[in-house]
């Protein structure tokens, strides 16, 4: 296993090797890493001669720095993780300055309305941060291939629209016995709080399962009055949009395909999860 801290040394690595025509697949992470990690990182596994996972917590995607300096790290315990999958990742773990050698800058962008609702509408800017690191790291790893979690569709969605010659993949979101969504920030929640953040997930069922079944509006009443009636719980947005321009709607069309999107408090802890409804 080798690891890289600075870009200049990974980068003249990964030339050498992709002169020999080896396909590299590269997993972006903020570290913190779980089985959800994990599978993304199986799948650039199996599909990539070589396999490059990034740990870098990106300053410039939180609107809030509380949440910044308490997002989860812990750097040794990543790097165990990711030696007992396979001696053969390569992991890249620079620091903010080494990335933004200058100002903790974002570029701006036009999203074509992806970033408009759900998590573009409470997390000022944030699409903007992410967007800015993926193309920085793209640009120093020059994967053929990128992996990314659906459990953040609307981020998936934003990195397919940039323009990079990468193959971005989506891989399905992973989730614990009860059905909640595998995050970094469940290590955060207690035992009870697990439990009952995995309504979030049994509400986003009952909305598949009731689609054809009812209106737009009484299934989001329904499951946000589900979801409210928890003291622990209290939700910020829960919408069904269409897949491909993520405008939450209230009528469906039998030709396009539709995602219910929720983002919920669980005791102070911001939880975010989507669906496939059709």
């Amino acid at each position: 296993m080798k690891i890289f801290f600075k870009k200049s040394e990974i980068t003249e690595y990964l030339d050498e090797l992709k002169a020999s025509s080896a396909s590299i697949g590269f997993v972006p992470t903020m570290g913190a890493l779980h089985s959800g990690h994990l599978s993304l990182i199986k799948q650039c596994l199996k599909n990539n001669k070589v396999s490059v996972v990034s740990i870098f917590v990106n300053p410039t995607q939180f609107n809030n720095t509380s949440d910044l300096i308490n997002y989860p790290k812990d750097l040794k315990k990543d790097i165990e993780l990711l030696e007992n999958l396979s001696k053969k990742i390569i992991i890249f773990s620079p620091e903010a300055k080494e990335i933004y050698t200058d100002k903790e800058l974002t570029n701006k962008y036009d999203f074509n309305g992806l970033d408009k609702f759900m998590e573009g509408k409470f997390r000022n800017n944030h699409f903007e941060g992410v967007a800015t690191i993926v193309e920085l790291l793209l640009k120093i790893i020059k994967p053929n291939s990128a992996y990314f979690g659906e459990k953040d569709f609307q981020q998936l969605a934003i990195i397919r629209s940039l323009k990079t010659n990468v193959n971005i993949v989506g891989c399905p979101t992973l989730r614990d016995i009860n059905g909640l969504a595998l995050s970094s920030r469940n290590i955060k929640l207690s035992v009870k709080s697990k439990t009952v953040a995995s309504n979030i997930f049994k509400n986003l069922n009952f909305i598949k399962s009731n689609f054809h079944k009812s209106s737009i509006e009484n299934l989001i009443s329904t499951a946000t009055n589900n979801i409210n009636s928890f003291d622990q719980m209290n939700l910020e947005y829960l919408e069904i949009a269409e897949e491909n321009k993520l405008v939450p709607t209230n009528v469906i069309k039998s030709e396009k395909k539709y995602r219910a999107f929720a983002s919920v408090f669980v005791d102070g802890i911001r939880l975010i999860d989507n669906i496939a409804l059709n």
